[in-house]
């Protein structure tokens, strides 16, 4: 542990880690000045009274940087046009988090000529590593501190006893305990039952975003969409900036009981983990690209976009948004939106997202030619020789092979 160092800039969210985190450095850096910065990307409430807690608490002073637009615009949109989920199920609602709000942490301390930044990301979780990859990525030299796994504390329940002692307000119980992650596109619960696969999530205990299919009206709601090459710009034809579009379908995809998950992920680290994940919005916008893509994309760019947005998932995931690899999958995204541009109108029905209507003007689907009915423009006596060309490798193969078995 160096001990000459006299400026940290810690990321702060005010949460039970960061909170007792600041007493602690001041204990273990004899003199060093603490610089919270709080990166808001859409967790609400929990910005107010930061810096009054985080001054009391023995911090210099407190950012808090508004990045929720930069953070949709620049982060989420592009994984959405990827059509990104880790493991096919996860919409990364953390993990693109991470990589915004460690730029800004570390252009805020190469403005304040600090020594060294702080972190209070567990030894055992992913967020460690997405927050140093982004600081390597732009201050290689920099001093990282991260007390999870250096400090004598081992466990949440000794958080809260060391925050007692240290009289630093925390906004949680020993029953209320669980880990949680909010920001604009989600909110994560880890932790406490969770921990074990084998008990239902006490949904009715934990929502906070929404309510279970089961309480969702007994109507369907019905929305539209307009997309322009890949990005959402329109909620029912009114033309709606990033924040509140994601802030209204949030609403409407809460009411409705959708963007519920309960998992177990393979972390970065190389354990397993269990969580539930609140992701209303998201799950609505992912639906609605992925329709609008049905129509728009030809057959072998979807099936290529498909094959690589698992690892566009896992790049993000593990942290490495700031890398060569992920921005040219980015350049190569952004080439097949040229034509993602259209309405999509949906239904939204107890935790359901089905289609009721896609239509764009650079739309491949041609009713004459794909129709049952009688048609002018499509010769079905062209596919046997199709077949015959198509099928040439197998019945060549299977001819061989039965000549072998004559000998």
């Amino acid at each position: 542990m160096k001990k000459d160092i006299k400026k940290i800039v810690l990321a702060y969210s005010g949460g039970l880690d960061t909170s007792i985190i600041i007493p602690w450095l001041k204990d273990n850096y004899p003199g060093c000045e603490v610089i919270a910065v709080c990166g808001d990307v859409g967790q609400g409430k929990e910005t107010a009274g930061l810096e009054e807690k985080a001054k009391k608490t023995g911090a210099s002073k407190l950012y808090i940087e508004d990045l929720r637009k930069e953070f949709i615009e620049d982060y989420i949109y592009p994984t959405l046009k990827a059509g990104a989920k880790y493991e096919n199920t996860y919409l990364l609602g953390t993990s693109f988090a991470r990589p915004i709000i460690a730029k800004r942490i570390v252009e805020i301390a190469k403005a304040e000529g600090a020594d060294a930044i702080a972190h209070g990301c567990t030894g055992k979780g992913n967020d460690q590593v997405r927050f140093e990859l982004t600081i390597k990525a732009f201050a290689p030299e920099m001093e990282i501190i991260a007390p999870w796994r250096t400090w004598e504390l081992k466990s949440r329940d000794e958080e809260i006893d060391y925050a007692i002692a240290k009289n630093v307000p925390i906004p949680i119980t020993r029953e209320t305990n669980y880990s949680k992650d909010k920001n604009i596109w989600h909110l994560s619960h880890e932790g406490l039952d969770l921990e074990d696969p084998a008990n239902e999530p006490m949904y009715d205990k934990i929502l906070e975003l929404g309510v279970t299919p089961e309480k969702a009206p007994d109507t369907p709601t019905y929305i539209t969409l307009s997309f322009e090459k890949g990005i959402p710009v329109a909620l029912n034809g009114e033309k709606l900036g990033a924040v509140e579009m994601l802030e209204k379908l949030n609403k409407l995809g809460g009411d409705n009981g959708i963007g519920i998950i309960d998992i177990v992920e393979n972390r970065l680290v190389g354990m397993k983990s269990r969580g539930v994940y609140e992701t209303p919005g998201g799950t609505i916008l992912y639906a609605a690209h992925e329709m609008l893509e049905t129509i728009t994309l030809d057959r072998d760019t979807v099936h290529t976009k498909q094959m690589l947005a698992g690892q566009f998932a896992d790049l993000v995931y593990f942290g490495k948004w700031f890398t060569p690899l992920r921005e040219a999958l980015s350049a190569f995204v952004d080439k097949t939106q040229e034509t993602v541009t259209g309405d999509v109108k949906l239904k939204l029905y107890k935790g359901n997202v089905t289609p009721a209507s896609i239509t764009s003007p650079y739309s491949l689907y041609d009713e004459a030619i794909a129709t049952f009915g009688e048609d002018d423009v499509y010769d079905q006596a062209d596919s046997a020789g199709f077949i015959n060309l198509f099928g040439l490798p197998i019945k060549v193969k299977a001819m061989l092979d039965a000549k072998r078995e004559q000998k």
